[in-house]
């Protein structure tokens, strides 16, 4: 029972659910901005509302790499909801972000 005492459908609980994206990059290159654009126009065509981003530049932060085990760039790496979920590449091929950010099941 939640505090609140209202109980969630399934639905609506997945409906609600945030997502929270950070996108590893490496200085303003052009499969940076590639990957921030593409990460961007997924997120509002299925994520309106419901997301945030942050951008880690590794150019200025290299230490922040290795919290999350970054060996690539540009990487995004799902932080919520849970379990932590990666994607290298400029996310240009919307499906494989789709499935990766678990919006799509995977197709057998």
């Amino acid at each position: 029972m939640t505090s609140s005492g209202e109980e969630k459908s399934p639905n609506r609980a997945e409906s609600e659910r945030q997502y929270e994206l950070r996108l590893y990059v490496a200085g303003q290159t052009p499969r940076s901005m590639e990957a921030f654009s593409n990460l961007k126009k997924i997120c509002e065509e299925h994520l309106k509302g419901r997301y945030s981003i942050e951008v880690v530049d590794l150019l200025e932060n290299p230490r922040l790499a290795k919290g999350d085990q970054i060996l690539a760039v540009p990487t995004l790496v799902r932080r919520l909801p849970e379990p932590i979920r990666k994607i290298i590449g400029t996310l240009s091929d919307t499906e494989r972000v789709l499935i990766g950010l678990d919006l799509r099941p995977r197709k057998p």
